[in-house]
């Protein structure tokens, strides 16, 4: 099966956000294709990539213990998309 992994997306957010350390985080399916991806982001930005191998149960799934690795920048992928709203006041 051919996904699209958005790989130049997560790179331009990274460079935007000048993160040096970058966990992603990953579905089981996904797993398979962690050291791709954390090679395509290190190769096409300046940080070190870390991945989280533990569970994830989707984008509300945060792990603990990032804050003993000094992570910069969470990114996470998924099945769906995720949909940003912005709420009016």
């Amino acid at each position: 099966m051919n996904y699209n992994l958005e790989l130049e997306r997560a790179a331009k957010e990274i460079r935007k956000a000048r993160a040096k350390n970058v966990c992603i985080q990953l579905p089981d399916g996904l797993k398979p294709k962690s050291d791709e991806m954390a090679n395509y982001l290190e190769k096409n930005t300046s940080s070190k990539v870390t991945i989280w191998l533990g569970s994830c149960f989707g984008a509300c799934d945060t792990p603990s213990g990032l804050e003993n690795l000094k992570i910069d920048l969470l990114l996470q992928w998924g099945h769906n998309e995720f949909q940003w709203k912005r709420q009016r006041k």
